[in-house]
């Protein structure tokens, strides 16, 4: 066995795993693809669940233009998107005088990981199937009772091709408050042959009414785990 082969395997503990001598394992070991985080760019709002999360600034009066719907942050590494939903005029009585009704939006983040390019190699990926990991983190809040959404696809090397997905819509407790970050995640396992990209998107759902009031996101993560569970 060679030196870098024998490191991937004993630093990984891939026992049981496929190891072909025809792998470039000095490029795997480099890469260290196992056990990290292989998104990009994973906190682009510049928050950290490990902290409490931001009080919202409320301002002191109504703002003047057009409503924002983009939040600040470095989406580097990230496709974006804002979707503007119609004002929900759902429960308000005939012939009431409405001064302002809240606007909602969703705000979509997207990327693709390539596992090959990463560093995993084929048999690892066809036969062994190790665990992917997938973990968000988003701000609790009250502004709607759906403000987060987490779609995570495994797909082909054609990156259309689904072999196994998932998706969470968790619905908040309007009636109470602890300020805290909420955590999402899911393990992908037994899932098949043929798994090259993972498609990660999450959507916040953000709200203006005299101000911007934005739901926030923090340390997602797509993981490979050098472990092997039944589907």
């Amino acid at each position: 066995m060679s030196e870098w082969k024998k490191r991937c395997a004993e630093e990984w503990s891939l026992q049981g795993a496929p190891m072909p001598d025809s792998q470039d394992w000095k490029s795997v070991y480099d890469a260290k693809p196992l056990g990290r985080n292989l998104l990009k760019n994973p906190s682009p709002h510049g928050v950290s669940k490990d902290t409490p999360p931001p009080e919202p600034d409320l301002p002191e009066e109504p703002r003047r233009g057009p409503p924002c719907f983009q939040p600040d942050g470095d989406f580097s590494g990230w496709t974006t998107s804002t979707e503007t939903l119609p004002y929900d005029r759902s429960g308000i009585p005939a012939g009431a005088v409405i001064c302002q009704l809240p606007q909602y939006s969703w705000f979509t983040m997207e990327q693709v990981v390539d596992l090959k390019a990463e560093g995993l190699w084929d048999e690892l990926l066809d036969d062994f199937q190790p665990e992917i990991f997938i973990q968000d983190w988003y701000k609790e809040n009250r502004l709607h009772k759906s403000i987060f959404e987490l779609h995570v696809k495994l797909l082909g090397a054609d990156k259309i091709t689904v072999i196994s997905e998932h998706s969470a819509k968790p619905t908040e407790d309007r009636s109470a408050y602890s300020h805290t970050w909420k955590e999402v995640s899911y393990v992908f396992s037994g899932y098949g042959p043929g798994v090259r990209y993972v498609h990660f998107q999450h959507r916040l759902k953000h709200q203006y009414l005299n101000g911007f009031y934005e739901a926030l996101s923090s340390d997602s993560s797509v993981m490979v785990r050098p472990t092997k569970t039944s589907a």
